[in-house]
């Protein structure tokens, strides 16, 4: 599957329509993350759901519960400076990734309100994959 090609009505949408998508995504938190490629050094930009724990930003790389992570997880370990767009607003960020009771309590709070992250929780675990949760941090 293609997720560049695929991703570029997404964020296409987004920004003609202040952060907001139709379709399946109608209604969803929407965040743009642009980073930095970890095998291309290419700039990249992701379409994400996101929740927000005080001023920070919350993305959890599911995958949809696959078993492996995401192509932008390795872009946010490799290289943390970001750019994120919520609505019409920009700003530069650090993404975190968290561990332990932090990582768990920020998963369970975006999964209490998109109840299908406890499903990719459960797929993921049955191929041994703990999935990431970043914090972004306004830089």
């Amino acid at each position: 599957m293609d997720f560049l090609k695929m991703n570029e009505p997404v964020i296409k949408e987004f920004r003609e329509n202040e952060g907001n998508c139709s379709g399946w995504l109608k209604g969803a938190p929407m965040i743009l993350v642009t980073m930095t490629g970890a095998k291309s050094g290419r700039e990249l930009c992701s379409p994400l759901v996101y929740s927000t724990d005080g001023d920070d930003i919350v993305i959890i790389a599911s995958k949809g519960g696959a078993p492996t992570n995401p192509n932008w997880y390795y872009n946010l370990v490799a290289n943390p400076t970001v750019t994120v767009e919520v609505g019409t607003d920009t700003w530069a960020a650090t993404a975190q990734l968290t561990e332990g009771d932090e990582r768990k309590r920020l998963f369970d709070a975006q999964a209490a309100l998109m109840p299908q992250f406890a499903e990719y929780e459960k797929s993921a675990g049955e191929h041994g994959r703990e999935i990431p949760v970043f914090r972004l941090v306004r830089s």
